[in-house]
């Protein structure tokens, strides 16, 4: 028996449509397919089914810092510490190694 289909109509960015559709294309899925997985993915994990949060901030590299920017990034620094928000180094690496088994 032939499953019945409902229709989706949806507004996305025209670029970001693009890029999704070449990726599922080069992966053999139809965007039919992919969003019917999504879906089910969605019933499954009784909601969206990744992370949605901001994205990790990459340590800042200091090379590319206004002289502003490194002064208050040192001035944090310094208020942590007088504030007790800092851990000894050697604690920091026992937890790392401890968490990744070495």
């Amino acid at each position: 028996m032939a499953s019945k289909t409902a229709n989706l109509y949806a507004r996305i960015e025209p670029d970001v449509k693009k890029q999704a559709e070449e990726i599922l294309s080069t992966l053999g899925t139809p965007v039919s397919n992919a969003i019917n997985m999504f879906y089910k993915q969605i019933i499954l994990q009784r909601g969206i089914p990744f992370d949605v949060k901001i994205p990790y901030r990459h340590p800042l590299d200091m090379s590319k810092m206004t002289e502003a920017e490194l002064d208050e990034a040192l001035e944090k620094g310094y208020q942590d510490v007088l504030a007790g928000r800092v851990k000894p180094a050697s604690e920091v690496f026992a937890n790392l190694e401890k968490e990744l088994g070495l």
